[in-house]
């Protein structure tokens, strides 16, 4: 191979701040070594290769570079293209050809220009892949919801014990999707403009300004919410886990999305609350229907827990109609709603959904949310409104665990407060976006025929429907041996209506492990899709 067609050794993410062209190359990716692409100054060469060299414009040379890097993969899906700049002064070229090696690549459908950002390479086309199917009715059954506990931990066990190097169980993004530095900062300012932070004793229900920035991100989701109602939590579990204490008592029924996330079903059975699984659409979120059926059939319903926006693990969205009939219906049968609100920023267009509270005017809805997959994963921070249970939720919560301590809380107030929290939520949506595209990419392209796949418009998780009678427990096992960690879809319920499933997160960046990790998984559901005939 020529050496104008051989790739560079090694491609880096570091961003170069000196570039300011006026183009849409503002970024640039350092490439080392430099190519051997003959610059425009090179001299002439009498041999025959040198000779077609010489008749095609060296824009399209180091385009035809550039695209074989993209090919191989050197240059992933989303990753930065080198500016404008960077092939100016790397190659020896002008402006000009530069400038038409950008965009003839961008014409190629290999880039796309991102206003003052730069060109990145374009996530390709996704293989074609079927959806999830529509959830078949089911009448809920009391009867079988025991035994979660033991389930779910011994699965939960066995990835902690394993040597794990790809991780897809998650439902979090990767580190690097957050502003750690910056909330790093923050927290050092909070400590030097608060010298006696840690010998005096922290607010009930939580710090002021935490508590207000909070009420005023809530005008985005249509709801009005006094600062005073909010209590503060040590994550949207202790939320969640407050809520149902207010509502409900031992023996009670209180239903659920199916599939859920396990931790909700872990602590349900801890309380000694009788779940009942609802059905639950990939598209539109919880049966409307099934809950009625439910109420029909059981009478003693407490509660509704729902997930409207992404979720975990299905990624659904409920509509705004569906959200003011459940209210409606919910206030009618004197059954409390408990709306985790976890995942509403992270939808790809960057509106933040309504609330189901927003349709609230009785105080039937209890909402509950947290900064964990948004903000600092690393900080268990939530938080409680508890509607007409509001007395209740404040004394249990300080029964039971004592206000948050405050130094988190006030450095979270003040980013939230700042620009820099909505500039942090613009690039985490479009990193997710990217993150998952790639990935919903990869499971199309590598799974066997068969495979369904539910591709969210938002947050952080991927639902997979393998083909067959492949256990994803198995799966599981099996991937664990090669290093791999996934989240077998028999953890979201107490039944075996998702033996056949697996959550993957579409939260970390599409590496080249990665990509691998999703082969090896491609070919162990092969391989236990031909063992089962």
């Amino acid at each position: 191979m020529p050496d104008h067609l051989r790739m560079d050794a090694a491609l880096s993410n570091t961003a170069d701040p000196s570039v300011s062209d006026e183009t849409p190359a503002m970024s640039l990716t350092s490439v080392a070594p430099k190519s051997g692409l003959m610059p425009a100054s090179a001299p002439e060469s009498t041999t025959p290769s040198a000779a077609a060299e010489e008749r095609t414009p060296l824009y399209r040379q180091l385009a035809d570079h550039y695209r074989h890097a993209i090919e191989a993969g050197t240059l992933a899906p989303g990753a930065r293209m080198p500016s404008v700049r960077a092939l100016m002064e790397r190659h020896q070229i002008s402006l000009s050809t530069a400038l038409q090696t950008c965009r003839h690549l961008e014409a190629q459908g290999l880039l796309e220009a991102r206003p003052r950002s730069g060109y990145f390479v374009r996530t390709p086309a996704r293989a074609s892949v079927v959806p999830v199917a529509e959830p078949r009715p089911w009448v809920p059954d009391l009867m079988q919801y025991v035994g979660i506990n033991q389930r779910v931990s011994s699965i939960l066990a066995r990835g902690l014990q394993a040597d794990v190097k790809v991780n897809l169980a998650v439902a979090h993004g990767s580190p690097s999707l957050y502003p750690v530095n910056e909330l790093r900062q923050a927290t050092m300012r909070a400590l030097r403009d608060h010298p006696l932070l840690y010998g005096t004793p922290p607010p009930g229900g939580g710090e002021a300004r935490f508590r207000s920035a909070i009420a005023r991100r809530a005008l985005e989701a249509r709801m009005n919410i006094n600062p005073e109602e909010i209590v503060v939590t040590h994550g949207c579990i202790e939320a969640i886990n407050l809520a149902l204490r207010a509502v409900a008592s031992a023996g009670d029924v209180v239903a659920v999305e199916s599939p859920t996330y396990y931790a909700l079903l872990q602590t349900l059975e801890s309380m000694g609350i009788r779940v009942l699984e609802i059905p639950t659409s990939p598209q539109t979120g919880i049966s409307l229907d099934a809950l009625e059926l439910a109420s029909q059939t059981y009478d003693n319903i407490k509660a509704v827990i729902v997930v409207p926006h992404f979720q975990n693990p299905l990624g659904s969205v409920m509509p705004d109609a569906n959200k003011a009939q459940l209210v409606k219906w919910a206030e009618s049968h004197s059954i409390a709603i408990i709306e985790d609100d976890t995942y509403s920023s992270l939808g790809d267009d960057g509106n933040i959904p309504a609330a189901i509270r927003s349709w609230d005017t009785t105080g039937n809805v209890i909402h509950c949310a947290s900064l964990h997959k948004t903000l600092a994963p690393g900080m268990r921070l939530g938080w409680i409104a508890g509607g007409k249970w509001q007395g209740r939720v404040e004394m249990l919560k300080y029964a039971q665990t004592r206000p948050n301590e405050a130094l988190a809380q006030i450095a979270m107030g003040e980013f939230m407060d700042s620009p820099r929290f909505d500039r942090h939520l613009r690039r985490l949506r479009v990193q997710l976006r990217e993150h998952r595209g790639a990935m919903a990419e990869a499971i199309a392209t590598y799974f066997p025929a068969g495979t369904r796949l539910t591709q969210p418009a938002g947050g952080l998780s991927l639902w997979v429907e393998m083909p067959g009678s492949v256990s994803s427990e198995k799966l599981f096992d099996a991937a664990l041996a090669k290093g791999i960690r996934v989240a077998p879809g028999s953890l979201f319920s107490n039944s075996s209506r998702y033996d056949n499933f697996l959550r993957i997160n579409g939260g970390q960046p599409f590496t080249r492990d990665v990509d691998r990790a999703v082969r090896t998984l491609a070919s162990e559901v092969i391989r236990l899709l031909d063992a089962t005939g």
